[in-house]
């Protein structure tokens, strides 16, 4: 039977283009308003880049995905697919931060807050962080007080990147490398040089410098899949979308009465309002001439890798949850043995590595010649431990690049064709490639759409604005 609205007509219909996080967002929100949705998937699953597979007895992520408290737009989700308890948060932030490229020997720091008013709440971290002189982290506190000033929405912040920024306010390359760089490279997938000062703005202001638990991680304790796709299936289903995975659409055009077509093999589907969830260069293969003033202005958001290694011992290595690492080509370390379902006493590493392309194209043999021993550098107990198994995901287009200028390519949800929206990370969320850009673009053209079709759209994140 048919969905009807309120009056019993037939409901109005959507096509969401793209299964992955801003594409499922988009279609919950829809689907919860009363629109009869169809959810598009080209591939076997949903979760786009936030996935998993099989591996043996493991189930592997393709990639360490974490979140932080001011990702309000990824909680709604969580708890909207009843995921919540899956991907908990720290009580508290607190990152280890291990240096094992000082020259008395491996020294362990830590990033945490205190229960204080910002900035009170990083003050004593600052204060007693060892793998800066006293000099340079006066400087930094300098530096964030300087940052907290900025509006990250400034159009001239886009067109200067975050190192150039640094570099005015006094941050040695020390202070760069333990401290901004551990924290913008995995959120922004770029070093300082080659970040836009607006995102970088963006992510230590909301993260650091707003709320003091804002920066508090989370991260799923199970597989990604059980989230991103299963749980989110479940919710679908529940709604009543209907979800064609394997099926990428082909073409989609403007009908004469003002609707839209969407051709998949074997069928045309015609719907009210169709939703592009896919990435950029897909995305400009589906638009209609005109849909954007100048659409090949995507084709120049550039995209950037990320490189994980994955690391399978015969015996318990490390004790920590994570850590992430200086003085080392180590970025951050996680265990996942037990989310990914490795039993016989054995421990399993991730370890994510943003903003890798001088290695994406590494092989694999390399990769573990350069960095088994590094890990041992990091972690004595993995001395003489056996290694059962190490492998390597790629992502080569994990993200679009954050570089300088990307804000004035980046879309809104809404185009010049009647109907027709886009979604995803890369587009104008204001936010880096993170799960929470994602779900916000799928906020953005669920609003955009509802609004067009005169329904009423509680955006789950007013009141937190």
């Amino acid at each position: 039977m048919a969905p009807v609205d309120q009056a019993g007509k037939p409901a109005q219909s959507a096509v969401v283009v793209g299964g992955g996080l801003a594409g499922v967002t988009t279609a919950l929100q829809l689907a919860e308003a009363g629109v009869a949705v169809t959810l598009l998937e080209g591939r076997p699953r949903l979760g786009g880049l936030a996935f998993s597979f099989r591996r043996g007895e493991l189930t592997v992520d393709n990639g360490q995905h974490v979140y932080l408290r001011c990702c309000t737009a990824y909680r709604w989700f969580l708890d909207r697919i009843d995921g919540t308890r899956l991907a908990p948060l720290q009580d508290r932030l607190d990152v280890p931060v291990l240096d094992v490229g000082h020259p008395r020997g491996p020294r362990l720091g830590r990033i945490r807050r205190d229960p204080l008013p910002v900035p009170f709440h990083l003050a004593r971290s600052l204060a007693t962080y060892p793998h800066l002189s006293l000099a340079e982290r006066a400087s930094v506190g300098r530096a964030a007080l300087a940052l907290r000033k900025l509006d990250p929405a400034d159009p001239a912040l886009d067109g200067i990147d975050f190192g150039t920024w640094l570099g005015r306010h006094g941050q040695s390359p020390r202070a760069v490398e333990a401290l901004w760089d551990l924290i913008g490279v995995p959120t922004l997938n770029a070093p300082a040089p080659g970040a836009s000062m607006g995102l970088a703005a963006m992510v230590f202001k909301t993260g650091l410098l707003t709320d003091p638990g804002a920066a508090d991680i989370g991260w799923a304790h199970v597989p990604l899949g059980r989230l991103h796709d299963t749980l989110a299936a479940k919710a679908l289903d529940g709604l009543g979308v209907r979800t064609l995975l394997r099926t990428k659409a082909e073409r989609i055009s403007r009908t004469g009465d003002g609707r839209w077509t969407v051709e998949v093999p074997g069928e045309t589907l015609t719907a009210d309002a169709v939703v592009l969830a896919v990435p950029q260069t897909e995305t400009h293969a589906l638009l209609p001439e005109g849909a954007l003033d100048d659409a090949d202005r995507l084709l120049d958001i550039g995209t950037a890798p990320i490189l994980d290694l994955h690391v399978v011992y015969d015996r318990k290595v490390l004790k920590r949850p994570f850590f992430t690492a200086l003085g080392s080509p180590v970025q951050w370390v996680f265990d996942r043995t037990e989310s990914a379902g490795l039993t016989g006493g054995g421990q399993y590493l991730a370890i994510s590595q943003s903003a890798a392309q001088d290695e994406i194209d590494v092989p694999v043999a390399a990769l573990r010649a350069r960095y088994l021993p590094e890990l041992e550098r990091l972690l004595p107990a993995a001395r003489g431990a056996g290694v059962r198994d190490f492998f390597v995901t790629r992502e080569r287009t994990a993200t679009f690049a954050p570089t300088p200028g990307v804000g004035r390519l980046r879309p809104g949800a809404r185009t010049r064709a009647p109907g027709l929206y886009l979604a995803g990370a890369w587009t104008a969320t204001g936010w880096p490639a993170t799960m929470e850009g994602a779900v916000r673009s799928g906020f953005s053209a669920a609003g955009a759409a509802l609004s067009a079709f005169g329904r009423r759209h509680d955006h789950p994140l007013q009141e937190a604005a």
